[in-house]
């Protein structure tokens, strides 16, 4: 019988070959979040014209170099209607923030550096140096300028920089589309009366947040019993959904009543790998059904979504051309652990910073780790990594830590 896989070797073999699934075009009200596909490139200058930076008057240096001067108001210029005159000798434009600047002014004098006399004439109590508080002409970008990379996730700066580069439609990565299958004949569904041998199915909705959380979207085939049929139905159900990922919860482990491997064995599934040297969450499998990729986690909850965060978020991920990165940092142990077994071991842990130690980061697993509790793993906010054969380790030994929030 094949070994355990080692997690980082799964995780390769689950990336390999990942190619993005295409963009399309979106909105640029429906962007946020998407990854922007194409390289984004600049369809107007910003700003189109000198602009004021400031409210004042858009006047020559030369004419207030020498204290007292006095100039005559010629017009005023605002946002969205310019002076269209050319400033002379000895005048002076009102102007606003974001206004243009009007031709023959290269200097805006602040209006609280200027007194209005009753016979309209301005007076300059400040002198101004030439081109002081105007933004060039294309100052933040210039037509056919480069403004954002292929790869980018798009976040509110980035739409706002599309928008003002005159895009209203951008071309993203295609969203990955990830069917969700729960299996178990012991599960019904949140707000339904558990029979006196059932439990509430959980994990759909876990690895629903993973996959949004990755960049994706999910499709929610229910649950079906430990029947061959029925999954043989939801299998069928899965590949004409469209979907790039088939998710199924529990029924890959070894038990005679876990019937999910077989089905899609059944189905044409090439199974690639089966079980994983890690705890939680050992009984996982990852194969290919045609062109979708299929996934089993383990039915446990919390082996299920920590798999979730391993092998799914970077997957989906990979499938929109991103490299998702686990946030992983080192620590220092609050309480001893003793030694681990074989598998790497992610343990439900508190990480906070020291109070006399700076930035130092202590992680602090709980107490009792099954695989069942879901309280503990909302309540922890990383997992503390083991390596498998790892010797016991004291309070304050270092370790690595994998940030869940």
């Amino acid at each position: 019988m094949a070994q355990p896989l080692p997690v980082d070797e799964a995780l390769q073999r689950l990336l390999a070959g990942v190619e993005p699934l295409g963009s399309e075009q979106v909105p640029l009200a429906e962007a946020v979040g998407r990854v922007l596909a194409s390289d984004l490139h600049a369809r107007r200058t910003q700003p189109p014209f000198p602009a004021s930076a400031m409210d004042g008057y858009a006047v020559r240096a030369e004419d207030i170099a020498t204290l007292p001067a006095y100039l005559r108001p010629a017009g005023e210029s605002v946002a969205g209607k310019r002076y269209s005159g050319t400033l002379q000798p000895g005048e002076a434009v009102r102007i606003f923030t974001g206004a243009p600047v009007p031709e023959g002014a290269d200097t805006i004098l602040l209006q609280e550096d200027a007194i209005v006399h009753e016979d309209g004439r301005i007076e300059a109590t400040e002198a101004t140096a030439r081109g002081r508080h105007i933004r060039k002409a294309g100052l933040d970008f210039s037509e056919g300028e480069k403004l954002l990379a292929a790869g980018r996730v798009l976040d509110a700066a980035a739409l706002a920089l599309a928008a003002a580069a005159n895009h209203p439609v951008l071309d993203v990565a295609r969203t990955p589309v990830v069917a969700i299958l729960a299996t178990g004949t012991e599960l019904v569904a949140p707000g339904a009366t558990p029979g006196p041998d059932q439990i509430v199915a959980s994990n759909t909705y876990a690895i629903m947040a993973l996959v949004q959380q990755a960049g994706g979207r999910s499709i929610d085939l229910g649950i079906v019993s430990d029947d061959l049929g029925a999954l043989d139905d939801a299998i069928r159900r899965a590949r004409e959904s469209g979907a790039d990922i088939l998710v199924t919860l529990g029924g890959a482990s070894v038990g005679d009543h876990d019937l999910v491997k077989d089905a899609l064995g059944a189905a044409g599934m090439e199974l690639d790998f089966w079980k994983i040297a890690m705890r939680p969450g050992k009984p996982l499998m990852y194969g290919r059904l045609g062109e979708l990729r299929v996934l089993g986690l383990p039915g446990n909850p919390v082996s299920s979504i920590v798999c979730g965060h391993l092998f799914l978020k970077p997957l989906v991920a990979a499938l929109t051309g991103q490299a998702y990165e686990h946030d992983i940092r080192s620590a220092v142990l609050g309480t001893p652990m003793g030694a681990n077994e074989s598998r790497r071991d992610y343990v439900r842990a508190v990480v906070a910073s020291a109070e006399h130690h700076g930035d130092q980061l202590v992680a602090t697993p709980f107490p009792t780790q099954d695989s069942s509790m879901l309280k503990t793993l909302a309540e922890a906010n990383a997992l503390i990594i083991r390596e498998p054969h790892a010797p016991p380790a004291d309070a304050g030994d270092p370790c690595k830590v994998l940030m869940l929030r």
